[in-house]
């Protein structure tokens, strides 16, 4: 039975990439839903917190319906 050899460097990159998706999706996230919060858009509240979307939902929020 072979073992999955976790020093290869391609699963140090997976794992780095990972991680660099998870802080792009909170950073995105976090502005998106603060902004809904001081907004008090329950909807798209509850949307960016529901789905997860690496940022692209919080993103259209913020350019396209946010008010400025």
């Amino acid at each position: 039975m072979d073992t999955f050899d976790f020093s290869a460097p391609m699963v140090s990159l997976i794992i780095l990439g990972l991680f660099l998706l998870a802080i792009w999706d909170i950073v995105w996230r976090g502005m998106g839903m603060w902004k809904a919060a001081q907004q008090k858009d329950l909807a798209w509240f509850i949307c960016m917190m529901i789905f997860n979307t690496l940022g692209i939902l919080p993103i259209v929020y913020l350019k396209f319906f946010a008010k400025k």
